[in-house]
């Protein structure tokens, strides 16, 4: 027979464990399923020398936030894995790891799970296992020589465990930038495709940057009152890096350290790859939207003080528009092109055709099913550690009415 409970919760990473939190909180019954171990995708699926972007006095889940003693860092990958397993235990909740969900369909009664454990039904479902399940790559990735390595941001972990020569790395956003430094200064010769991208200085006035986006509010804006949510829900992450020196990292600095840069790929012709021109173009698009960001921080502080602006993204004086790959310079190509969510497991018609789940703030176009953890769920803080709180407090609130517990 199956197990009956009111709410299984997918995924026991910080979104599936606060979900956790507050159903424990309104006494609903219920479980939590984790197809590894808790906050697996910090420990298996992120390089060596990853850290958060959010420094360390910023990290919090309900009832549970950073009390080490280095307030000012950035954690690496261990580090939060930690954190959000202490605050499973902490929490006491029901997680069971080692399931596998392979089936949720929809019943009269509510869902059926179907893992590799066995069944089980309940009245709910929450949806916590996030939207970077899967590397996003183009297609013409399949085009590519044989000679050449094809590296994920889900499969690099380091660069001496690159192939010899050269690194294309493709994508200029949060982990982009990041890779390409870090090869970089491995040694290795690097040219990074650069696209649509969000520039933003890791501290201003004195202050990191982020500490400026939570308390001017514009973090905690609600989905409901973005203009353009579709556009919202798919701006690249800030180029954006934790070191102890709080140092910038952006297009100039990679410059500064010879990385080349070459516009966003856009087609591959026997073997040579092609970017697009207009990179000053690009650029200065960048750096208006750093430049208004800042703006809206002066208005904000309402003190008069403006404070020192980063200079302009300098563009090559000429930059290259093709890319022989068979001519042995490149060894790699690191595709730092973003992720997708995977719903390959939901059988309920709820998932779009570009892939995506179809919901209003986490409230998903099916009785009883719910999300947590997706860009902008519920404020643009969605996604991060620190934001969890407000969108599960609330989709819980919603999904505790729902089974009549309100």
């Amino acid at each position: 027979m199956s197990e009956v409970t009111s709410t299984v919760v997918i995924g026991a990473g910080h979104a599936g464990l606060a979900a956790s939190h507050f159903l424990t909180e309104r006494s609903i019954d219920h479980v939590v399923v984790e197809r590894g171990e808790v906050a697996n995708s910090w420990r298996r699926e992120r390089w060596e020398s990853l850290r958060l972007l959010t420094p360390n006095w910023l990290s919090r889940l309900p009832g549970h936030a950073y009390s080490g003693a280095d307030p000012d860092g950035y954690m690496s990958a261990t580090e939060v894995g930690d954190f959000i397993a202490d605050f499973a235990v902490g929490s006491q909740a029901p997680v069971r790891t080692g399931v596998t969900v392979t089936s949720v369909r929809r019943t009269e009664a509510g869902y059926d799970v179907a893992t590799d454990q066995g069944a089980i039904r309940a009245g709910s479902v929450v949806l916590a296992t996030g939207a970077c399940n899967r590397p996003s790559v183009p297609g013409l990735a399949a085009g590519l020589p044989a000679s050449v390595e094809q590296v994920t941001a889900f499969d690099y972990r380091s660069p001496d465990r690159l192939a010899e020569g050269g690194v294309l790395v493709v994508g200029a956003s949060a982990t982009g930038v990041q890779l390409a430094s870090e090869i970089r200064r491995s040694g290795r010769p690097v040219t990074l495709s650069v696209g649509e991208h969000t520039r933003m200085p890791r501290t201003y006035q004195g202050r990191d940057v982020l500490w400026w986006m939570e308390e001017s509010g514009i973090w905690g804006q609600r989905y409901d009152e973005v203009d353009d949510l579709v556009r919202a829900r798919r701006l690249p992450s800030p180029q954006l890096v934790g070191t102890p020196e709080r140092a910038t990292l952006d297009l100039n600095a990679l410059t500064d350290l010879g990385v080349d840069l070459v516009g966003r790929w856009s087609a591959l012709r026997d073997g040579t790859a092609l970017f697009s021109g207009g990179l000053r173009n690009v650029f200065a698009l960048a750096d208006l939207k750093q430049q208004r960001l800042l703006d809206g921080f002066d208005a904000w502080a309402a003190d008069g003080a403006t404070g020192e602006r980063p200079e302009p993204t300098r563009a090559p004086a000429t930059s290259r528009l093709q890319l022989d790959l068979t001519s042995g310079e490149i060894g790699t190509v690191v595709w730092a092109t973003g992720y997708r969510p995977d719903y390959s497991w939901l059988d309920v018609p709820v998932v779009d055709g570009k892939g995506q789940l179809r919901h209003d703030g986490g409230v998903v176009d099916s009785p009883g099913l719910y999300a947590l953890g997706l860009p902008v769920l519920r404020r643009r803080k969605s996604t991060f550690i620190h934001g969890i709180e407000d969108d599960a407090r609330e989709v819980v609130d919603h999904l505790a009415g729902w089974l009549g517990r309100s």
